[in-house]
């Protein structure tokens, strides 16, 4: 498999992992800190952003998914794929700790 199918899977696994909490908060109505608000990823932006946000994240990684032919044939690309979705959600639990304190 090419260098960049691998590229794809980590990239994948990073924007689907980060619609997750985005498209969560934003269906439950709640204001959620996105790169939109003021001041970025640390303000509040409203739940319609949010699920805005989600769903682009949600379509890039889809294409991604499939640009970097994931699947449970190919572990090696999975594995990839769980590693970018693991680096995104620690990043995200250490930004969002103190979400609440603004």
């Amino acid at each position: 498999m090419p260098w960049y199918d691998y590229i794809a899977a980590f990239f994948a696994g990073l924007f689907l992992a980060n619609a997750v909490p985005h498209f969560v908060q934003g269906v439950s109505g709640n204001p959620f800190p996105s790169p939109f608000a003021k001041p970025p990823g640390k303000g509040l932006s409203s739940p319609i952003v949010n699920v805005l946000w989600a769903l682009l994240n949600l379509l890039i990684g889809y294409i991604l998914l499939r640009a970097g032919k994931v699947s449970g044939n190919n572990l090696p690309a999975l594995a990839v794929f769980f590693a970018g979705a693991a680096a995104i959600s620690i990043m995200l639990s250490i930004n969002f700790r103190d979400k609440h304190s603004q």
